[in-house]
């Protein structure tokens, strides 16, 4: 049998593995649902047709690859997925399939109950409190996690800010300064939110926040001065 005839054998072999692309009702109603892949950032599974698919970072309906009946390959994370109960808080998790023979599953992607939101998740309902409370949780957690990048949370506010949106671009720089209350930067967005919203008064307060924490912003200083000429 020569080479070809080999390979070929083999491509359709891995095809008829594969072929089967239903899933049970028992896996779909297990599987589907959020699982969180990092601090602030969900990976949604849901099915249609009995075929499984996943958003994932603003991409919709990736269609993974089935391998098996419980494992499938991500071509856009580059990796097999497998979906299994972890025992020791029995609850239900994403794994990624070790690529070495001497690595271990990883429990890290979560199963998120019905009701369970991530911060982000929470900003853009413009419940900024529950928002704030899940940012503090993570930074007791892990206080450089990029989810709370303050450079991060100021660029978003900033977004909010050129749409026009004031109240909760405001609402992104007061979360940025409970989080970050030695920032002058993070003073400085907030003033320039008030702003545009048209209140000097906080602007000006927000301002001097700055400037009390590094003295060298002329920028503070030049609108602190604007303003104490027009009142």
């Amino acid at each position: 049998m020569n080479l070809n005839r080999i390979i070929s054998i083999i491509i359709c072999l891995l095809l008829l593995s594969c072929n089967s692309k239903d899933n049970s009702t028992e896996f779909i109603e297990k599987t589907s649902g959020r699982y969180l892949f990092n601090s602030d950032e969900v990976v949604e599974v849901y099915f249609n047709e009995s075929e499984l698919y996943i958003n994932w970072r603003g991409a919709k309906k990736i269609k993974p690859l089935k391998v098996n009946d419980n494992t499938f390959f991500v071509k856009e994370m580059n990796e097999k997925i497998q979906f299994l109960t972890n025992p020791i808080d029995i609850k239900y998790y994403l794994v990624f399939v070790p690529k070495e023979e001497n690595d271990t599953l990883q429990f890290k992607i979560r199963k998120l109950e019905a009701t369970e939101k991530i911060p982000s998740e929470y900003l853009n309902n413009d419940n900024f409190e529950k928002a704030l409370e899940g940012y503090f949780i993570i930074k007791k957690r892990d206080s450089l996690d990029n989810s709370i990048d303050e450079n991060t949370l100021n660029r978003f506010g900033y977004k909010e800010l050129r749409e026009k949106n004031y109240s909760k671009a405001i609402n992104i720089f007061k979360i940025n300064v409970a989080l970050y209350p030695k920032s002058s930067n993070v003073y400085d967005s907030l003033a320039d939110a008030y702003i545009k919203s048209g209140d000097t008064l906080k602007a000006t307060e927000n301002y001097e926040k700055s400037l009390q924490l590094d003295s060298g912003n002329r920028r503070a200083k030049m609108h602190i001065e604007k303003f104490k000429k027009i009142g």
